[in-house]
């Protein structure tokens, strides 16, 4: 009866572990000038290659070249869920974030 009821134990710990993990994201928000987020589409959208979790792998985002010129309102990094799925596919051994860029319009 022991037995049963470590297993039972086990299933539910790692099914919360699991759930866990797999509703876990996160978003890197940066605004230069304060304010409410921008929830429009960004005007630049890149996935960039990160490695083992995110310690390989370095990269810039050239906003001026982004914005053409113009006022950056909002920068993001985030992991989408296609990121997040490559990360499971790999065993997290390629781990993609997305980076994207608001611009001021009309300048």
């Amino acid at each position: 009866m022991c037995n049963k009821e470590n297993t039972l134990l086990r299933k539910i710990t790692l099914s919360v572990l699991l759930t866990t993990f797999i509703t876990a994201c996160s978003t890197v928000t940066i605004r230069p000038n304060g304010g409410d987020k921008d929830n429009s589409p960004p005007d630049y959208l890149d996935s960039k290659p990160f490695y083992f979790g995110g310690p390989i792998g370095k990269h810039k985002v050239d906003v001026n070249e982004a914005c053409e010129g113009s006022d950056v309102t909002q920068m993001q990094t985030v992991t989408t869920s296609s990121d997040w799925f490559l990360s499971l596919l790999t065993l997290g051994i390629y781990t993609p974030r997305t980076a994207k860029v608001w611009c001021k319009e009309g300048q």
